[in-house]
C-alpha cells in the first residue's frame, strides 16, 4: 500500500490560533467558554468540555455575564460571530472587571467582515456566497448594510438572477464576497456569471488562501490515487467541499470523523495507493490515528520503499505532473528517480510552451530514454507514445469517419499536405476547397477540416478530403434550412448569379430566385441595372418547393412603393416640380418623383391651341405643374401647367385693378379750380 497524505492536511492557521489560546487558558484559573463551537469537529470540542470549556449558544450567554465576581474567560469562536453580540459581549467586559473577552475570530473571516463594513451602505446591493446557516456566513451577513442576498453556489445564483435582480443592479453598486471556506472553482464560476450581467460590480476574493491551496492539493491528490479519505467533522463546511472535490476524480472516497470509520477493506487493499486529506478543523492527532491504522500491519517505511520501481532506459512510465516550469516539466514516476520532461521531447513546435501543454496533476505516459541513478533523474520523451497513441487515433478516425482539424503546411505536387494527429495527412487538389486550375497556395497556412479517406498501414501513408466534410456540412446546412423556412420569413443572402429575368441569392448554402419585377418598383430592362453579384440582398419567402428545390423570393416592400411614397407626400393641388419624360400626340409624360410619372394634357400645357407638345416642352425639361387628379386605383396622376399660368394671369388682372383704382382717387385739380380768385382774407 502507498499512502500520501495532504501536506496542508489538519488545523489551519485560524483554527490552530483558537486551539493554543484555549490550551492555554486551561492552565489558568477561572471557567472558560466559547461562544458557539470554538472549531466544527466535535471529537474536539467533547474532549474540551470533558477538560472543563463549555460551548454557550446565544440563549446561555445573557446568564454567564449576569454571574458577577466570578472569573470567567469568553472565546470568541474561529468562524467569528455577530457583529451586534460581539459589541454587547465587549460593553460587558467593561462594566466588569472578572469577565474577559478573547476575540479568536480566524483574520481572514475579520477581514470580510471590514470589507462589509467599509463598502456596504445604503446604495449597495450585496450578494454573499456561503451556506446560510453556517456561523461565518451568520456573522458576516450582521455587517452588510443595505439590501443583500445569501447563495450556496453558481446554480443558486443563475436561479436569482431575475428582473428585480437586475434592476437592483442597474439602480446600486453591487457588491461580491464569499464565505472563507467556498468551493473556488465555483466561485470562480460564479464571478463570470456576475460579470456578464453587471460591468461594474465590486467583487471580493475572500477564501481564504490556505482553503485555496488546500482545495487544489486534494484535486492533485485524488487524481493519483486508487482511495481517498477526507478528515474532517461532518459539519465542517471546508472538510464536505474536498470531499466532494476528491469524490469528482476518486469514485472510491470516504468521508471520515475518526479512523475507527475507515472500512475494513480499504485497510486490507495493500496494493492500493491511499490519499489522505483533512479540512481545517481536523486536529493532528486525529490525522495521526487514521495514518498509523492504514499502516499498523507493516512498517510504512518500508512499504513506501517498496512501492518505488526501477527504472530503466526504454520502459514506458505512467507519471502525475508535479511542477511545470518554463524548461522542463518534473513528473511523479513512482519510482526513487524524478521524471523530467523538456520541450523538445515533446513537440517540434518551437513556438509551444510547457506551461500550455501541461499542468499539475496531469497525468502522462512517456518513455524512458535515459536514467540516472546517481542524480535520481530519468529523462523522458511523450514523442514516441503520441506517435503511436496518434496513430491509434488516425485508424480510429478513419474506421468511424471522425472530422479532424489541421493546418494546411504545404502545397505539394496534385494537391495540398495538413499535419495533424502527427502525421503528414495529402489532400489531392481535387479533395480540396481550392477551384480546378486554382492556386493551391491559396489556403496554404489556413486551419481546414477533413477527413481520412484512405490509409496505407504498410507504409503509414493518410490521404484525407476536405471537400467530403465541406459537402456534408453543406447537406446538413441545407437540411436545417428546409425544416425551418416558411413563406414571409426574411433572409440577407448573396447574389451568386444573375439572368435577363431575375437574380439568384445565396440564402447560406441554398438559393432563391428574385424574379426583376421583385427586385425594384422601378421598371428595368436587365437586374444588373440595380444590383451586381456579390452584393448583400435583404429577401423574403414569397413560395417554396422543397421537392423541386425552388424558393421565390421578394426584395422590393411596400416601404419603398413609389406610390406610396409619392401619396405620404401630395395630395390635388399641391404644386411640384416635374421632369419631362416623353412627348405624345396628346400631351406630355412627367416624371414627379422616380417611379411615379403625371400626364400634362395638350390642353393643360399653355393657355392657346398648340399643334403638338414640343411647340412648348422639351424632353427633360423641369416645369412646375399642378396636381388636378389622383387616381389611386390605376395609380394616375393629372398635371396641369395652364393652371399655373391663369393662376398669374389673374394674379397681373387683379393688381392692375388696384392701380387703376388708385389713380382715379388722386385725379390732378381743373383750370378753374387753380384759377379760383383770392377772397380778402387770402389777399390779406
Amino acid at each position: 500500500m502507498k499512502i500520501i497524505t495532504a501536506e496542508h492536511a489538519g488545523f489551519c492557521f485560524g483554527v490552530k490560533r483558537a486551539a493554543d489560546q484555549v490550551e492555554k487558558l486551561l492552565d489558568e484559573d477561572g471557567k472558560i467558554f466559547t461562544v458557539g463551537k470554538l472549531i466544527h469537529n466535535k471529537e474536539y470540542t467533547d474532549k474540551l468540555q470533558a477538560r472543563g470549556v463549555r460551548a454557550l449558544s446565544e440563549d446561555d450567554i445573557p446568564k454567564v455575564l449576569r454571574a458577577s465576581g466570578e472569573k470567567r474567560t469568553l472565546v470568541i469562536r474561529a468562524h467569528g460571530i455577530k457583529k451586534e453580540l460581539l459589541r454587547e459581549l465587549y460593553q460587558a467586559e467593561k462594566n466588569d472587571s472578572s469577565l474577559h473577552v478573547i476575540d479568536c475570530t480566524c483574520p481572514f473571516v475579520s477581514k470580510i467582515h471590514r470589507i462589509m463594513d467599509e463598502n456596504t451602505s445604503d446604495e449597495t446591493f450585496t450578494v454573499l456566497f456561503g451556506k446560510q446557516t453556517h456561523p461565518e456566513v451568520i456573522g458576516t451577513a450582521s455587517h452588510i448594510k443595505g439590501e443583500y442576498i445569501i447563495v450556496e453556489n453558481s446554480d443558486e445564483l443563475e436561479k436569482e438572477i431575475n428582473d428585480d435582480f437586475l434592476e437592483k443592479c442597474g439602480k446600486k453598486r453591487l457588491i461580491v464576497a464569499s464565505q472563507t471556506t467556498l468551493n473556488n472553482k465555483d466561485f470562480e464560476k460564479s464571478k463570470k456569471i456576475i460579470e456578464k450581467v453587471c460591468t461594474n460590480a465590486l467583487i471580493f476574493d475572500t477564501i481564504c488562501c490556505v482553503t485555496e491551496e488546500r482545495q487544489q492539493e486534494v484535486e492533485n491528490i485524488s487524481r493519483r490515487c486508487d482511495v481517498m479519505l477526507v478528515v474532517g467533522g461532518r459539519e465542517s463546511a471546508n472538510s464536505r467541499k474536498l470531499y466532494e472535490i476528491a469524490k469528482q476524480n476518486c469514485p472510491e472516497c470516504y468521508f471520515i470523523e475518526r479512523a475507527s470509520d475507515i472500512p475494513d477493506k480499504i485497510k486490507k487493499a495493500m496494493s492500493a495507493t491511499v490519499g489522505i486529506a483533512a479540512g481545517a478543523s481536523t486536529p493532528g492527532y486525529i490525522i495521526e490515528e487514521v495514518q498509523t491504522t492504514m499502516s499498523e500491519h507493516e512498517n510504512f517505511a518500508e512499504l513506501l520503499d517498496e512501492s518505488f520501481k526501477n527504472i530503466s532506459t526504454g520502459d514506458t512510465v505512467v507519471g502525475y505532473v508535479m511542477s511545470v516550469s518554463g524548461t522542463e516539466v518534473r513528473v511523479d514516476i513512482g519510482s526513487k528517480c524524478t521524471g523530467i520532461l523538456t520541450l523538445e521531447n515533446v513537440t517540434d513546435d518551437p513556438q509551444a510552451k510547457l506551461e500550455n501543454l501541461f499542468k499539475v496533476g496531469d497525468k502522462i505516459e512517456a518513455v524512458a530514454y535515459r536514467v540516472s541513478d546517481l542524480d535520481g533523474i530519468a529523462f523522458l520523451s511523450t514523442k514516441k507514445i503520441t506517435a503511436i497513441n496518434d496513430w491509434k487515433r488516425v485508424l480510429e478516425a478513419y474506421e468511424n469517419g471522425t472530422v479532424l482539424e489541421g493546418k494546411v503546411a504545404e502545397a505539394v505536387k496534385g494537391g495540398v499536405v495538413i499535419r495533424a494527429l502527427s502525421q503528414r495527412v495529402f489532400i489531392p487538389a481535387s479533395q480540396t476547397s481550392v477551384p480546378r486550375d486554382g492556386d493551391l497556395n491559396s489556403i496554404v497556412g489556413t486551419t481546414q477540416q477533413f477527413k481520412i479517406i484512405d490509409v496505407n498501414t504498410e507504409r503509414r501513408r493518410v490521404l484525407g478530403s476536405i471537400r467530403v466534410v465541406a459537402r456534408e456540412a453543406r447537406k446538413a446546412a441545407e437540411e436545417a434550412f428546409w425544416n425551418e423556412i416558411e413563406v414571409g420569413k426574411h433572409y440577407t443572402g448573396t447574389v451568386k448569379s444573375m439572368t435577363s429575368y431575375g437574380v439568384f441569392v445565396d440564402l447560406g448554402g441554398v438559393d432563391g430566385m428574385v424574379h426583376s419585377t421583385e427586385l425594384t418598383w422601378l421598371h428595368i430592362s436587365n437586374p444588373k441595372d440595380v444590383v451586381s453579384v456579390g452584393d448583400k440582398l435583404d429577401v423574403f419567402v414569397k413560395s417554396f418547393d422543397r421537392e423541386k428545390g425552388r424558393i421565390s423570393l421578394g426584395h422590393k416592400t411596400e416601404d419603398d412603393n413609389p406610390w406610396k411614397i409619392f401619396r405620404d407626400a401630395h395630395d390635388v393641388g399641391d404644386v411640384v416640380s416635374v421632369t419631362v419624360v416623353s412627348l405624345m400626340n396628346f400631351g406630355a409624360f412627367a416624371q414627379i418623383i422616380p417611379g411615379v410619372d403625371g400626364l400634362i394634357h395638350i390642353s393643360q400645357i399653355a393657355d392657346k391651341k398648340l399643334n403638338h407638345p414640343s411647340d412648348v416642352l422639351t424632353k427633360g425639361q423641369v416645369v412646375d405643374a399642378k396636381i388636378t387628379d389622383i387616381d389611386d386605383e390605376k395609380h394616375k396622376v393629372s398635371l396641369s401647367v395652364r393652371a399655373l399660368i391663369e393662376k398669374e394671369e389673374l394674379a397681373e388682372e387683379a393688381t392692375e385693378e388696384v392701380v387703376e383704382s388708385t389713380t382715379e382717387e388722386v385725379a390732378e385739380p381743373t383750370t378753374e379750380e387753380v384759377a379760383e380768385p383770392a377772397t380778402e382774407e387770402t389777399a390779406e
